[in-house]
């Protein structure tokens, strides 16, 4: 191409999961990306609510590999609402910038609508990305009815929708329409690093072990989210605690990793049953947590109305059995039952126990499902991506996008664990 297609990527924030993909994506030598934010308030360091007030300052690189610009802010409050922030210079930044198309992470805010309506007086193509499910959460009928209004004016303003997963493919298809252009963009996660963090932390796995006081022959369940009522962790509790020791008396232990509003609950339930083998460890920042992934043996999450949970992706590239409820929006396309996890019925305390059981006493299923855990997650990512979106970008801006580029992590210390390899895949 003698032309490269100017590329403008619209976001709330600076987030923690997003920042490595737009390096990845800036790589490309025929994309020349401009990312524009509306806030800074995640790179400062907030209070976040989800985890219980928690203050969080993420340790890995928000702005490093790519081209940013903060757009001047009229109103900003600490929370993003649908009116709040407020920002300006919309038709200045995108006609400056000669932008063959706009990607437009969110649709539901007054920045959002601002950016569709700027993209369509200046004719620039609009995609549009979010992680909706149809079941995400109960809304009334008057909110409904507000959305489906929303919609079919909406959709005049989009030319084309990014699906993170096949259940957000159905959110966009019930609203916009089976027909309308849609090009699955999934939600992924940095498999490299996570497969590098991970085979960092396999080589000094023991020693981990010890500090959290763990016996080196018992089996570790680990919960990592948000401690909130949708993430169902009091449900993983229930279930817990009506695990009876094996013969041998290896009862397994729960490390919960996370922090949130229901953690004073959930520990008062451990304190009242005498328990002493779960471990509630806070919050855990992003270069943490590999080293819990490496440790357990299971990763459960049991949620509900969950339309993308993406620690269970970074979970995967550990090579564990991941067990979820079935009411998590990637469960259909990253889970499957019985190959390289376990699925039960969203608030059923009896299945969930039995699942988790099933798999603590199967040594070798369990280590088969976390191998066929790393290939399907192999699978599903940053290059899945960029491939998704060049289709997209050549359907509304009509340049031929063919350019693709991979990567492969380190091997593992640890020799016994499952081979780390990403394919190479053919994009032309």
């Amino acid at each position: 191409m003698s032309k490269k297609l100017r590329l403008a990527y619209v976001v709330s924030h600076p987030i923690q999961y997003q920042a490595p993909l737009l390096r990845r994506l800036a790589q490309e030598p025929d994309i020349d990306l401009t990312v524009f934010f509306f806030s800074d308030h995640s790179v400062k360091g907030y209070a976040d609510e989800g985890f219980g007030g928690v203050h969080v300052k993420w340790d890995i690189p928000l702005f490093e590999g790519y081209r940013y610009e903060f757009l001047p802010i009229v109103r900003h409050l600490k929370e993003n609402t649908f009116w709040a922030p407020i920002n300006r210079g919309f038709h200045r930044a995108l006609k400056k910038g000669k932008f063959d198309a706009v990607w437009l992470h969110g649709y539901w805010g007054i920045n959002s609508i601002l950016t569709m309506i700027t993209a369509k007086v200046l004719s620039i193509p609009v995609l549009v990305r979010v992680d909706s499910t149809l079941n995400d959460h109960p809304r009334s009928s008057f909110k409904l009815a507000i959305k489906r209004l929303f919609f079919s004016i909406a959709r005049h303003f989009i030319h084309a929708v990014l699906p993170v997963s096949s259940m957000n493919r159905n959110y966009w298809a019930h609203y916009l329409g089976p027909d309308f252009p849609s090009f699955m963009v999934p939600y992924a996660v940095d498999n490299t690093y996570f497969q590098s963090a991970t085979a960092i932390a396999s080589c000094s796995r023991e020693e981990f072990r010890q500090q959290l006081n763990l016996e080196r022959d018992r089996p570790v369940i680990l919960f990592a989210s948000k401690l909130i009522n949708r993430k169902r962790c009091i449900d993983l509790i229930d279930a817990y605690l009506g695990i009876r020791p094996t013969p041998g008396g290896k009862r397994p232990y729960l490390l919960i990793v996370g922090d949130g509003i229901e953690r004073a609950a959930c520990e008062a339930k451990i304190r009242a049953a005498g328990e002493t083998d779960v471990r509630f460890l806070g919050f855990q920042n992003q270069s943490q947590l590999a080293r819990f992934f490496d440790l357990c043996d299971v990763f459960v999450l049991p949620s509900a109305n969950d339309s993308f949970a993406l620690v269970v992706n970074e979970v995967m590239n550990a090579g564990k059995t991941i067990i979820v409820s079935d009411d998590m929006g990637n469960q259909p396309d990253l889970i499957t039952d019985g190959v390289n996890g376990k699925v039960f019925p969203a608030g059923n305390v009896e299945a969930l126990r039995a699942v988790i059981v099933s798999v603590l006493g199967d040594d070798e299923g369990r280590r088969e499902m976390g191998r066929h855990s790393l290939e399907r997650i192999n699978q599903w990512s940053f290059e899945e991506d960029i491939r998704g979106l060049r289709e997209a970008l050549n359907h509304v801006a009509g340049l031929a996008l063919t350019s693709i580029k991979t990567s492969k992590p380190p091997e593992p210390c640890d020799t016994a664990g499952p081979r780390v390899t990403t394919p190479i895949l053919d994009r032309h």
